[in-house]
């Protein structure tokens, strides 16, 4: 089978992050929404919104999961369903992607993010955007810059790690690359998304940042800095590792 072009690869990569910033994002967003009017958190239930602590982010780890895991099994024979460009990077940087073609899917998939998010945003209308961010992601109250930097990279180095292992190494069972990687972006969202929403991805991070500023919902700029140095440095210190370690 032929390699499809690279416009084609791109088009795949926009649309596989399109979706999974519109389902993804888009359910911590609605999670935001339905939590509008309830009572004060106690200290039992601190969490994003009405469920309360891990209610909350295991729903939107798993629409995370699903829309991914979807997005691999559609998308990943045309582009190889990168969806993040913190893993385009890190396959670049171990020679498994030429550098040349990183950059045109680095902006495909920031593209496709800000479609995604903007596209939410005219589904769910403007409380999407004004009470629930677009599902934008930032440090919690009493997370330092740092501690974010670290739950993102040890969030992307474990799904990069698994990346690696399911998807890129050729001795990985046909047929089980999408569903393991979603379910471990769902585990981690799960797990650290109170720490600092738990992005593992600059695209996804982007895509409501835009959005945001666009449709007047809030400024989260000044944070940008966590999602890009956390993700790729995980990504490409899990990639530089796998190849470490099984390497004869």
């Amino acid at each position: 089978m032929s390699i499809p072009t690279l416009g084609k690869r791109a088009v795949a990569e926009g649309l596989g992050t399109l979706l999974l910033v519109y389902f993804g994002a888009g359910a911590a967003a609605i999670t935001l929404m339905l939590a509008k009017g309830t009572t004060p958190a106690t200290p039992f239930s601190i969490g994003i919104g009405a469920l309360g602590g891990l209610g909350d982010w295991f729903a939107i780890g798993m629409a995370f999961a699903i829309v991914i895991a979807a997005a691999i099994y559609a998308l990943g024979r045309i582009s190889g369903a990168h969806l993040n460009p913190a893993v385009t990077i890190a396959l670049a940087a171990t020679r498994r992607f030429p550098w040349s073609d990183s950059a045109v899917y680095i902006v495909a998939q920031c593209v496709g993010a800000a479609l995604g998010s903007l596209l939410f945003a005219f589904s769910a209308g403007p409380d999407s955007v004004l009470i629930g961010g677009l599902g934008a992601t930032a440090p919690f109250p009493g997370i330092g810059m740092g501690q974010a930097i670290l739950a993102e990279a040890i969030g992307t180095f474990v799904l990069m790690l698994v990346i690696m292992g399911v998807a890129v190494d050729s001795r990985a069972p046909a047929g089980f690359a999408g569903l393991v990687i979603g379910l471990t972006v769902g585990g981690v969202i799960t797990t650290t998304g109170n720490i600092a929403g738990a992005s593992l991805n600059p695209a996804r991070t982007f895509g409501p940042y835009l959005a945001d500023s666009l449709l007047g919902g809030p400024n989260l700029w000044v944070h940008l800095p966590i999602y890009l140095v956390g993700p790729i440095v995980g990504a490409v210190a899990a990639a530089f590792l796998y190849d470490w370690l099984v390497r004869e």
